[in-house]
């Protein structure tokens, strides 16, 4: 049999079909494997049709938020390999939804609000193994449950805020005033490495242009975050008509969640700070414009500690502290801290009779008022810190963000350099400490240009030329 001519013709073709696989790369008939959840990258999809799956091509986004979604659709995505999720929001009807979608082969859910606590049990029960993610107000967010992803449909839109006239509006620090989603995502990823996604769309009634895109982005990454990808109106309606423009913007807003994805390690750095802030993240921690952005606007890297986890170990390497609530510390916690002044370190509290504000419903900023009594503690921490470098200090960045991580074995540091105004930062200079004779600046456009490294007050310093969203600066011993 094995010598038959029809043996032979059946090889033949056999290995002749095994070579166009190896050449061409064709998938499995059953779809490509689909990524593990902390590889998701997310966007809700506004359209319903399987051709739209060619905006795809060279673009990160394997994850796709349906509220819409067509048989076609979902057996295209699966062909690609590409993660479904249905939209499923409160109501009546919130367990039939979620069980047509699974029956219609969806991969999971996500549920978009406020849940019950029986009707999110029952949807969890009915989804079994498919993924069920939760995407609550703040308040509700659960913090340290060990969720493949935590997430949130609330944020600020980020950006330099400008004041009627026209001018750019100062805050308490005397700095430009950016909008920024920067203390909360780090607040919350103090708490671990689970995955944290921003779901809030773009502002109604509003002119979104491709920098502001870029900058929602740049915002959430840079403090190890994922935004869930949301367009407006008009340029879905544009990219559906595959509008020359809306393309280019379509391009950019791939090729800087790109630049984040191809370096997954930056999601698993520390915080670096000699200056370790105490909050509680289920209180201030969960607000934008706290205390922790206004240290961040100085460009001073702090390091959020949850009063839950403060130990002695935690606050390792740190020569300063704040306590944002003294009153909610136990009394063992009162006596790590203690204990780290008289190990040489310097602490300020909150005021006596300071309540760390809670967020409350739809509540994610300060109120005025309670901006105002904020400002006070900011005015000891500036005193404080002073012109102190506590481990990196940048120059020529009033419309700019950077947050500072560094390896678990300290063999090197990211800056990520965040900048909120529409036009590029050009000249901008870095002073680090530690022995890192070595710099290199990473850009969206997948450039790595090695920087020169030079000798400055207390350290090193290098020197970028522009910035124009977002760059990195990786320093290597």
């Amino acid at each position: 049999m094995r010598n038959s001519p029809c043996y032979a013709t059946l090889l033949d073709m056999w290995m002749r079909a095994v070579c166009w696989v190896a050449v061409l790369g064709v998938a499995p008939l059953w779809g490509a494997p689909a990524p593990s959840p902390s590889d998701w990258v997310p966007a809700r999809w506004q359209w319903n049709d399987a051709k739209s799956l060619e905006l795809l091509a060279d673009n990160p986004i394997n994850c796709l938020l349906l509220k819409n979604y067509s048989a076609e659709l979902v057996s295209a995505a699966a062909a690609r390999g590409l993660v479904t999720l249905a939209v499923v929001t409160p109501g009546s009807d919130a367990l039939a939804v979620t069980r047509k979608a699974l029956a219609a082969k969806l991969t999971g859910v996500v549920l978009e609000g406020d849940f019950p606590a029986d009707i999110a049990a029952a949807i969890r029960e009915a989804a079994g193994s498919a993924p069920v993610i939760e995407l609550t107000s703040r308040s509700h967010m659960k913090l340290g449950s060990g969720a493949a992803i935590i997430g949130t449909y609330q944020g600020v839109w980020p950006g330099v805020v400008v004041q009627q006239a026209g001018h750019a509006k100062s805050g308490p620090t005397g700095s430009v005033w950016i909008d920024t989603n920067t203390g909360f995502i780090r607040a919350v990823r103090a708490w671990g490495d689970t995955p944290l996604w921003l779901a809030n769309e773009p502002p109604a009634h509003t002119v979104i242009t491709s920098q502001r895109y870029l900058q929602v982005i740049a915002d959430a990454q840079a403090s190890g975050a994922r935004w869930v990808i949301s367009l407006d109106s008009d340029l879905a309606a544009k990219l559906a008509k595959r509008d020359a423009d809306a393309i280019r913007d379509w391009q950019r807003i791939g090729q800087l969640t790109a630049h984040f994805e191809r370096h997954p390690e930056w999601r698993h750095m520390n915080e670096y700070g000699k200056l370790a802030l105490v909050q509680d993240p289920a209180k201030g921690g969960l607000l934008s414009g706290g205390i922790l952005d206004m240290i961040a606007v100085k460009h001073t890297p702090v390091r959020p500690i949850p009063r839950e986890h403060l130990t002695a170990q935690s606050l390792q390497g740190a020569t300063m502290a704040v306590n944002v609530d003294a009153e909610a510390l136990t009394p063992e916690q009162k006596e790590i801290l203690r204990n780290f002044t008289r190990g040489g370190g310097m602490l300020m509290t909150g005021p006596p009779g300071w309540k760390d504000p809670t967020p409350k419903g739809e509540k994610i900023t300060l109120d005025p008022p309670e901006l105002e009594r904020l400002n006070d503690i900011w005015k000891d921490v500036n005193s404080m810190v002073g012109r102190r470098n506590l481990g990196v200090r940048l120059f020529n960045v009033s419309s700019m963000l950077s947050n500072v991580l560094v390896s678990a074995d300290g063999k090197s540091e990211v800056v990520h350099l965040v900048n909120y105004s529409d036009y590029p930062v050009e000249n901008v200079t870095l002073h680090y400490l530690g022995d890192y004779k070595h710099a290199t600046l990473i850009t969206p456009e997948g450039v790595e240009k090695v920087l020169e490294v030079y000798r400055a007050d207390e350290g090193w310093g290098v020197d970028v030329d522009k910035v124009s969203v977002c760059a990195t600066i990786r320093l290597e011993l």
